[in-house]
């Protein structure tokens, strides 16, 4: 959240907490002052619960360690709110318990005031969460799919080709050079396995020193091999791990 949404967030949460006890109390004036006391209880334990419980424990899914430190920030809330009603009792009420309002010393009406504010603040941090996650993965879609019509330059006989990277099947190392298979078509280039290897976008996979091979074709694979239509390649052990964790990240989201 921005500045700006802050404030205007606290500013709401004070102006209804402040014609909440005033009605109560019949004094806005000195409900505003007890406001005043309250709030930074409220601003305190929102920032403490939404800003490092919930990042740090509940979305890392360490929920003992969540459960446990939310109650000791309960504790501490209702401790400081304690403290809220001492302060009134001796700035608004002058020492006489009378003259404060019922709702101002229930301890339990505070908790719930201050724990329905972190409640909205958390619903709302989860929902722009849950936006910029959305976001995101539109954005890896469109990226994705933006890289499929790009194209890449290769020099064959004596000339420059574009070569569009959705097109291409698999490439194939061949000591000094590299065929790069693509529409039934070939085309061999004096380059190295490994510069086209570290150039090409993550939708194509190294699989054996030899081979490289684009997911978006891969019909079939197994812990030793990869099917690009009627052909077969192998997959070697250095490749093995990183290889066979992107076919099956890249197959079960298509799936």
């Amino acid at each position: 959240m921005k500045a700006g949404k802050h404030i205007l967030f606290w500013f709401l949460a004070g102006a209804i907490l402040v014609v909440g006890f005033g009605n109560s109390y019949g004094d806005y004036i000195k409900s505003f002052y007890f406001v005043t006391f309250l709030l930074p209880v409220a601003m305190a334990t929102s920032y403490f619960f939404n800003y490092y419980l919930v990042p740090k424990f509940l979305l890392e899914q360490n929920y003992v360690q969540f459960t446990i430190y939310t109650i000791y920030t309960i504790i501490v809330s209702l401790y400081l709110e304690m403290v809220v009603v001492t302060i009134s009792f001796v700035v608004l009420a002058n020492y006489n318990y009378d003259q404060l309002d019922p709702m101002m010393t229930n301890i339990f009406v505070l908790g719930f005031a201050v724990y329905l504010i972190v409640l909205i603040k958390a619903f709302y941090l989860l929902f722009l969460r849950v936006k910029n996650n959305e976001f995101k993965v539109q954005q890896l879609v469109e990226e994705k799919e933006a890289l499929k019509t790009e194209f890449i330059t290769v020099r064959a006989d004596r000339k420059n080709h574009q070569v569009k990277l959705d097109e291409i099947t698999y490439i194939e190392s061949l000591s000094d050079y590299v065929k790069i298979h693509f529409n039934n078509q070939t085309l061999t280039t004096r380059e190295t396995i490994t510069s086209f290897d570290k150039s090409l976008p993550e939708t194509f996979i190294r699989i054996h020193r030899s081979y490289i091979v684009n997911q978006d074709h891969v019909s079939n694979f197994n812990s030793t091999s990869v099917d690009i239509g009627d052909l077969e390649l192998p997959i070697s052990r250095t490749y093995k791990s990183d290889a066979i964790a992107l076919l099956e990240g890249s197959h079960s989201s298509v799936s």
